[in-house]
């Protein structure tokens, strides 16, 4: 692996801060390739005695299967004097994982210090028998993004941000090169670090076939693989529109409920993932249609859309990164009126909106549709564009600012 891969994570001291140090589990979650493992191995580095156990090994498998008794006495956990670190990597696949993990715990939690990571929500799989609130906490890994990449440690809080982003000049960015480097090779540690298009055609088509071919088998056992790749390969075109199942439907000639569940099983496998229209009303916003967007934006053909998409991601991976280390309650939506008036991105700061975002590629000139939402929410606006060297505070609320000002400020 190459060795900038191995770079501290922007998660690793909080897992050890909130989860660790305080005797509880720690989930990391992801999308498959984002570097969860090797985040794991980082923090093993920090024990003297470790162990590490990957749910697609066939003896590990056998071994889980039977009882956690068999797995302490597999790594003599019983006899461990000081504290010890216990890596189950996509333990979440196992039907019987969330009691037999609990036992564990409950029975040696107090010497030993346990990280399960998973390419799947796993706030999601742990369904069935006595819950484990209470005794983990759930972090979501994400991709690189700009202020990763330029080692803005430790990750900016939403206030430090804010700051950052709507009462200070922007100082000078070489963020550029970097913006132009995650739009071509994608936020995924390998692809990014390597730089080299056919590594990343490589290693995209084998990060689908297993996200198809092993994870939706693994988790659903569904059977309409065939119809699930198609589908994956019309979701491309659809970035940054509402997405239509119904139009989905017709084009796979297949029923609304499976499309709908499949999107739903994308979704939790960190494939894609959706943002909703805001609303007052709850109700009201789940029923209109959705925004999709890629985890891997370097499916998407279209400049603008794949812009908008990397954008997108920034925005989640901080609203997921504050959420998971208690700084609120962050949710990214996006503004559409009956007329269709439209601005890409509202950000929610404890269900109240704070800023909005609209992503031009190159348009400097100022879009007027946020003006109709800004009247009545007002909060801050940034017309963001995906060209250098645009700074420009139009009014109180309302900037027109390169990404290269507005991103590296985020986590």
């Amino acid at each position: 692996m190459n060795k900038k891969q191995l770079k501290p994570r922007y998660l690793e001291t909080y897992i050890q801060k909130l989860a660790i140090n305080r005797s509880k589990m720690a989930f990391i979650s992801g999308p498959r390739q984002s570097g969860k493992t090797t985040l794991a191995k980082r923090l093993m580095t920090e024990y003297d005695e470790t162990s590490y156990q990957n749910w697609d090994e066939a003896s590990f498998r056998k071994l889980w299967t039977k009882s956690p008794n068999e797995i302490q006495n597999f790594f003599k956990l019983s006899e461990i004097k000081k504290t010890h670190l216990l890596v189950l990597d996509e333990i979440h696949k196992s039907k019987s994982w969330k009691q037999k993990l609990k036992g564990l715990y409950d029975e040696l939690g107090e010497v030993l210090s346990i990280i399960v990571t998973g390419s799947a929500r796993l706030n999601v799989y742990n369904k069935g028998g006595d819950s484990l609130m209470g005794r983990y906490l759930h972090f979501r890994l994400h991709p690189f993004t700009v202020g990763e990449i330029q080692k803005t440690h430790p990750a900016s809080g939403p206030e430090e941000f804010y700051k950052k982003t709507f009462t200070n000049k922007p100082s000078e960015s070489n963020a550029q090169k970097n913006i132009d480097k995650l739009m071509k090779f994608s936020g995924f540690p390998e692809p990014l670090f390597e730089e080299d298009e056919k590594i990343l055609n490589i290693w995209r088509q084998g990060r689908l076939e297993k996200v198809v071919r092993e994870d939706l088998r693994d988790l659903t056992r569904i059977q309409e693989i065939g119809n699930v790749e198609a589908l994956m390969a019309l979701l491309s075109g659809k970035v940054g529109s509402p997405l239509s199942t119904a139009s989905l439907r017709e084009d796979l000639e297949v029923s609304f409920d499976s499309v709908k569940r499949w999107l739903k099983f994308l979704e939790e496998l960190y494939y894609l993932y959706t943002i909703r229209p805001y609303s007052k009303s709850i109700a009201r916003s789940l029923k209109k249609e959705p925004k999709i967007y890629l985890y891997d934006w370097t499916e998407i053909e279209n400049a603008a859309f794949r812009f908008e998409n990397l954008v997108a991601s920034h925005l989640t991976k901080a609203c997921n990164f504050w959420e998971d280390t208690g700084e609120g309650k962050f949710e990214l939506t996006y503004l559409r009126d009956k007329q269709k008036n439209e601005v890409d991105f509202l950000m929610l700061k404890n269900k109240k909106p704070w800023f909005t975002v609209e992503c031009k590629y190159s348009d400097s000139n100022l879009d007027t549709q946020y003006q109709r939402f800004q009247s009545q929410l007002k909060i801050p606006h940034i017309q963001l564009l995906h060209s250098s060297g645009h700074f420009r505070k139009v009014n109180e609320l309302t900037w027109i600012m390169s990404a290269e000002y507005f991103l590296p400020a985020l986590v």
